[in-house]
């Protein structure tokens, strides 16, 4: 069980975060309403001023998936 607190605590940093990257909310939000998928591949991307791109990516496993649903059902 999550404390009311905490819980508070992570909604406020949440309404910040949306409040100062709404095109990045607006990414995340369109990506997932579409419905991962197991195969699909995830890259970022990490460019630190003066220093030259960090790129990863990685390719969804079913476990994954599962991750990803056990999150959601945490923050409902």
């Amino acid at each position: 069980m999550i404390n009311p607190a905490s819980m508070i605590k992570i909604m406020n940093a949440k309404n910040k975060f949306t409040a100062n990257h709404p095109k990045f909310v607006a990414f995340l939000e369109r990506v997932f309403s579409l419905g991962m998928t197991e195969g699909t591949i995830i890259e970022i991307t990490v460019t630190r001023p003066g220093e030259e791109p960090i790129t990863t990516n990685m390719r969804v496993q079913q476990s994954d998936l599962e991750l990803m649903r056990e999150l959601e059902d945490i923050a409902r």
